[in-house]
């Protein structure tokens, strides 16, 4: 089902009204479950001081400010969190600095897992899959970027067989994934700084 989710009609929101929707529903889900499924390897966030050190060639820096982040990633109350983060190789420089803010987040308690890009080719026969935020069984939002991979709003879908047909599959793939503090210790916390080109 997360492969026909294009498809499926939905409310196209832009990147303001998206956020300003998402907040209150992430405030009515108390202790269920908010899944999110990630599958691009880069994206933009240039309002991230992290990510435009990071985008500059300034590591160090990037991960310095990544730890000055720490103090705002909190999980210890409201919804239970779980990201499936896929993975192709090689490792781009946006997924390697993301990889750095998951670290800190599984630290404060989010659940997220790491699944290779071969593990999902049968869902991936004629496009990726989308980036897919699940909010208990209240909404969905397929998220969407431009070319450039910066964030322009999002569709929301209400009908409740596909949302929950999405949940059970994007669950299924999660318990196929790896812890990602595992991966990124053997994959990510070896690899030198990466090279950004423009």
């Amino acid at each position: 089902m997360l492969d026909r989710v294009r498809g499926i009609p939905g409310h196209r929101l832009g990147a303001a009204a998206y956020l300003d929707e998402f907040w209150p529903y992430f405030d009515r889900l108390g202790g269920r479950t908010l899944w999110k499924l990630e599958r691009a390897q880069s994206f933009r966030e240039p309002d991230v001081p992290s990510w435009v050190a990071m985008a500059q060639g300034d590591w160090e820096r990037a991960l310095t400010l990544v730890e000055e982040m720490r103090p705002a990633v909190t999980s210890n109350e409201g919804p239970d969190l779980r990201r499936l983060r896929i993975v192709d190789k090689p490792i781009t420089p946006y997924l390697q600095w993301e990889m750095q803010i998951l670290r800190i987040r599984v630290e404060a308690g989010e659940k997220i897992r790491v699944l290779p890009v071969d593990s999902i080719a049968y869902l991936e026969s004629t496009a990726e899959l989308p980036e897919v935020v699940i909010l208990g069984s209240l909404t969905m939002y397929e998220v969407l970027y431009d070319d450039t991979g910066i964030l322009i709003g999002a569709r929301r879908v209400d009908d409740q067989a596909v949302l929950d047909a999405c949940r059970a599959q994007l669950a299924e793939l999660y318990d196929k994934g790896e812890a990602l503090l595992s991966y990124f210790d053997r994959e990510i916390a070896t690899l030198p700084p990466p090279t950004v080109t423009t």
